[in-house]
């Protein structure tokens, strides 16, 4: 029903403006008292076999909805309750910004792919604080930041610092991203040598704002090179941080199928062309580190076979936004329904123990 859907309705409607509607959608579902929990108790994943414990917290399954999607934290109860085992939201930047001009979200659909060059467009961090202040339990939320456009690359730890000092107390885990290809410059910073500072100082910022010790991540792309995949890992270790989620957007282009004019436009790539790529670096990562930190799978997955392929790879939580896209509202129950019946015919009792 919802492919038919999206051929004759949506597809014909830009991708932002469907965006829009269905942040609003999310949020008429949480303004409806009981609607929310009622949904959660219909959609999320229930098998206990799909529970995973990782960064000090109680995961109901391995899938959850990569950052992007839910940029100020405005819909995450609701995204919660049709299925997602967590939502990161973001990205967050110290200073409110509107992005890039429009148009900057484009369906690549023969390629079941979406480029965006959203720039961040976001509220800003002081608003998200606000919103996640009072949040309800229920829902796992991580929280995405990176760099304000108008910030110099100088002043960039600086800029992270102010947002961790604002998100730290209220998210379930914290994000660094330095890998999206919207920000000028922003991917420089995945150099160890700017990346150092930049995760020590968040590090730091985190432990002196929050009630506890926060986990922290760093999100990298997919067009790093094999060696600098292995020094970011290396610093991650060094810096005893929790984990790398692996990985963002790409700037590649090879073997698109969609319309020439489409697959020109200049941002990141996501969706089923980026699932090799993002498969290479998390088995390269878990080459590296074992299971010394957790590693988050991201970057084509769109089936439960997906999902296995990355729990058997090596990860220990998995992603998903682009097959969201596709695969309308009900996509990541049907994920896990098929995760938890996949396992079933499996050799192993728990998701967990299937991890490589």
């Amino acid at each position: 029903m919802y492919r038919l859907l999206f051929s004759l309705v949506i597809a014909r409607i830009s991708a932002e403006t469907v965006h829009h509607l269905t942040l609003r959608a999310l949020r008429a579902v949480q303004a409806v008292p009981g609607l929310a929990p009622l949904l959660r108790r219909v959609l999320a994943p229930r098998d206990p076999a799909l529970a995973v414990h990782a960064l000090g917290l109680d995961f109901p399954s391995p899938l959850g909805l990569a950052a992007g999607f839910d940029k100020d934290a405005v819909a995450y109860e609701a995204l919660g309750a049709f299925g997602f085992g967590h939502v990161e939201i973001g990205t967050v930047t110290g200073r409110p910004q509107p992005g890039n001009p429009r148009p900057r979200l484009f369906r690549l659909v023969r390629d079941r792919a979406v480029i965006n060059r959203m720039g961040f467009n976001n509220a800003g961090s002081e608003a998200a604080a606000a919103r996640l202040r009072d949040r309800r339990p229920g829902t796992i939320v991580g929280v995405n930041i990176g760099k304000t456009k108008v910030v110099p690359e100088a002043e960039a730890a600086a800029d992270y610092v102010a947002s961790t000092e604002r998100l730290a107390p209220y998210a379930d885990y914290l994000v660094v991203n330095v890998s999206s290809p919207n920000t000028p410059g922003l991917r420089n910073l995945q150099a160890v040598e700017h990346l150092r500072p930049l995760l020590a100082a968040v590090r730091e910022a985190a432990d002196r704002s929050a009630p506890r010790r926060v986990p922290l991540l760093v999100k990298i792309a997919p067009d790093l090179a094999d060696d600098d995949v292995d020094a970011v890992a290396d610093l991650a270790l060094d810096l005893g941080l929790d984990g790398i989620i692996a990985t963002n957007t790409t700037i590649e282009r090879s073997g698109l199928r969609s319309d020439a004019a489409l697959t020109k436009e200049t941002g990141g790539l996501s969706g089923a062309p980026l699932k090799d790529r993002s498969l290479d670096v998390l088995r390269r990562l878990r080459d590296r580190v074992g299971d010394r930190l957790v590693l988050v799978s991201v970057g084509g997955v769109e089936t439960a076979d997906d999902v296995w392929e990355r729990v058997r790879a090596g990860a220990t939580l998995v992603q998903g936004y682009t097959g969201m896209i596709y695969g309308g509202p009900l996509w990541a129950h049907r994920v896990q329904r098929g995760l938890s019946r996949r396992l079933k015919g499996s050799a192993f009792p728990d998701v967990a123990a299937a991890r490589r």
